[in-house]
């Protein structure tokens, strides 16, 4: 059996290191496409050395450009990649320009598509992942979903059928590389850097266009986030430097300290050493929970609602950013939302059996 992964962007190529490795446990033909969604080396090819994925076997070099060109370039890139590679499942991941590309490129030519992370909501149409999300789910074949929420929100889409529940990739990834840390074959770069002990510093990512392309929102937020009263290590994704740099606003001020972005596993050390997150990512929201650390998300829906259900995530606006940063811990909970670590043993099983 053949699997053609099409992945673009950061989460995904975190998504793809568990699936690769049960793929080649279960000796299933795996290729590996990469769009180029994402074409800076800290947030693509060092992902692939890093998570010990394999190299891509394409690699169509898409780079940016506005949704519809960006999306337009794959679909025309990528439907005579699957057609010459013809595999017997087309696995596609999340909700980027590259799942929804990767989606229309194989249905349109009747290849079976498998959608990785189905049936997550915001319901929010103004974001674009939500627009990708729910047309991915509707043209795939087979519905690979996290959560209990997730097969809930598909049988409400009619789409029970096509959905089974496997439970989360990324709790396969964070577990693994958590020992690593934990064994001390990870470092933290932050603490190395900074000199922060143990929970003596915040951690911060913001990057979605909702919070960066307007620069008085984005102003307000850097504004929030140099007034917390520990340090704030903002991890700039390429991103936020442009738009800070356009609107000419400061991103060194007050409490906020600047770093560039970090590889996934030095991400989660120095995330396990912070005493706080605060985020616009749907991952780290996720990841932050898995760690059990306190977590504010600049944002006013995530598709994890679970997080905050469960005390450990907080839906903030600016104005609220700094009393949320500085909360009590919640209560400890021993709850399982997103699987127990083997979700890509299951993924594969899945498709095998539906091959």
């Amino acid at each position: 059996m053949k699997i053609m992964s099409i992945v673009g962007a950061r989460p995904q190529f975190v998504k793809l290191a568990p699936i690769a490795r049960a793929a080649a446990q279960a000796n299933v033909d795996h290729m590996i496409v990469h769009t180029g969604q994402h074409y800076d080396p800290l947030l693509s090819d060092v992902f692939f050395s890093d998570l010990g994925i394999p190299a891509p076997d394409v690699h169509l070099n898409i780079g940016s450009g506005s949704h519809a060109q960006q999306t337009g370039m794959m679909l025309q890139a990528l439907e005579p990649v699957i057609q010459d590679a013809h595999p017997d499942w087309v696995l596609v991941y999340g909700d980027t320009n590259s799942t929804l590309a990767g989606a229309l490129a194989a249905v349109k030519i009747h290849q079976n598509v498998a959608h990785l992370e189905a049936g997550l909501r915001s319901f929010n149409r103004a974001m674009p992942e939500e627009i990708n999300r729910v047309l991915t789910d509707h043209a795939s074949d087979l519905l690979l979903a996290p959560t209990r929420v997730a097969m809930r929100h598909l049988a409400d889409e009619g789409l029970a059928e096509r959905s089974v529940e496997v439970g989360d990739v990324m709790t396969d990834v964070l577990f693994a590389v958590q020992h690593r840390v934990q064994e001390g074959r990870t470092p933290n770069p932050i603490a190395d850097e900074f000199g922060f002990t143990p929970q003596q510093y915040a951690l911060a990512t913001i990057h979605r266009a909702e919070n960066t392309d307007d620069p008085v929102r984005l102003r307000s937020i850097v504004d929030a986030l140099a007034r917390v009263p520990l340090p704030v290590v903002v991890l700039a994704h390429p991103r936020l430097r442009a738009k800070a740099h356009d609107a000419g606003i400061d991103l060194n001020v007050g409490s906020i300290r600047l770093h560039d972005a970090l590889p996934y596993p030095q991400l989660i050390a120095a995330a396990m050493q912070s005493a706080h997150i605060v985020t616009d990512s749907g991952g780290l929201q996720k990841e932050a929970f898995l760690l059990r650390i306190p977590t504010t998300t600049v944002r006013p829906q995530t598709e994890w609602v679970e997080t905050v259900e469960l005390g450990w995530n907080r839906l903030v606006e600016p104005e609220g950013l700094v009393e949320s940063v500085t909360r009590q811990a919640p209560p400890a909970v021993s709850d399982t939302p997103y699987g127990t670590g083997d979700a890509a043993r299951r993924v594969v099983s899945v498709l095998i059996d539906r091959a």
